[in-house]
């Protein structure tokens, strides 16, 4: 028996049929666009997954026993500053990373992966994305003056498909812990040299013991590095009932960033935040004034994932030297970005109000000495 070859690398270009240049999705049209003649043509509706978002079993996935056809290749290139590994089109053999602006030169090999299974699509476009975003900077405190001007006459933003996790899961948690009621004791004090007689809390601990059960739809976890959790994580929340089924016509004419961030590695991240909305379901079903968990055993089961991907307009400029990333919420027109300060507007900030404490100093003086 001969190995089955790996399927070659999937190229997301979509022909105009009128003039033979490249379709381009056009956010919030949900069609694609061809840019030199204006031709359109609409996003087909057929393919694996018409009718509805399937999950994928995690057990299934982790013993690598998914179906070969929830498997692709595409080519990618790693970034050696951030980690990203962004989708390349077979023409590319250069580019900058869209992540932070360091000069990558591609290599070409590819990297396979789980395919995704759905996507929210660009709702806003890059003129829309770049207003959010000087409007986001013009609100800074402390930025040097022409960071705003800068921007705004800056190079292209990039559209970006940034990889998700998705886990559905149900839960079944017994549990340990206290109840507490609050009551009140009369206790007589001294204060001052006078007695006098106050009500002082005090708790009633009884065992408490039970069990919660609760299903988790949908925990969202970044599969990616390149970018700060805590950009990310300032996007949200994504309107994930709006998925669509993936359809590599989303795609045309934006890139997508490869996950790196394993399947594995994913459910432990999102294993935390359900253990975090177990514990607050044992707290109420204990109830009382007060809470104590001594103990929470849960079993999870029926472990189901997606791999999805979500849109993301990304500046990332240099600086006077430095790099400054901007992220836009290619759907709500969020923005969350890194920024630089402006020393001298510090300065004199520090100067004037060092001189306003001082006058306000200077007045109650002089009101004193009458």
């Amino acid at each position: 028996m001969t190995d089955t070859p790996p399927p070659a690398p999937i190229e997301h270009r979509f022909p105009c049929q009128s003039c033979g240049s490249d379709y381009r999705y056009d956010p919030g049209q949900n069609r694609l666009i061809c840019d030199h003649c204006g031709d359109v043509a609409e996003i087909g509706t057929g393919g694996p997954w018409q009718g509805g978002i399937k999950e994928l079993d995690f057990r299934a996935a982790i013993r690598d026993q998914l179906p070969a056809q929830e498997i692709e290749e595409t080519r990618t290139t790693t970034c050696t500053s951030c980690g990203a590994q962004v989708e390349l089109g077979a023409d590319t053999h250069a580019i900058e990373c869209p992540f932070c602006a360091s000069p990558v030169v591609t290599d070409t090999g590819a990297h396979r992966h789980i395919k995704p299974r759905a996507l929210l699509p660009f709702a806003l476009d890059e003129a829309t994305a770049r207003r959010a975003m000087t409007d986001w900077l013009g609100r800074l405190w402390f930025a040097p003056g022409g960071l705003q001007d800068y921007a705004r006459k800056g190079r292209k933003m990039q559209g970006i498909y940034v990889p998700y996790w998705t886990f559905d899961a149900q839960t079944d948690s017994r549990y340990r812990g206290e109840r507490g009621t609050v009551y009140y004791e009369t206790q007589t004090v001294t204060q001052n040299g006078k007695r006098r007689q106050v009500q002082v809390a005090k708790v009633r601990w009884r065992p408490a013991s039970g069990r919660v059960a609760r299903f988790f739809d949908d925990v969202l976890v970044l599969a990616s590095t390149s970018l700060p959790k805590r950009f990310t994580d300032a996007l949200e929340p994504w309107d994930l009932s709006a998925l669509e089924p993936y359809a590599p016509e989303y795609l045309a004419g934006f890139r997508a960033e490869g996950y790196n961030v394993d399947l594995e590695t994913g459910f432990g991240e999102a294993r935390t935040h359900m253990d975090a909305v177990i514990a607050r379901d044992v707290r109420f079903d204990i109830g009382g004034d007060r809470q104590r968990i001594h103990a929470i055993d849960t079993e999870v089961s029926g472990v189901t994932f997606k791999h999805v991907l979500l849109p993301v307009w990304l500046a990332a400029y240099k600086y006077r030297g430095e790099t400054y990333r901007f992220v836009v919420n290619a759907r709500t027109g969020r923005v969350q970005g890194e920024r630089p300060w402006s020393a001298w507007k510090i300065a004199v900030a520090v100067l004037f109000g060092a001189l306003v404490a001082g006058a306000i100093g200077y007045v109650v003086a002089m009101e004193g000495g009458f």
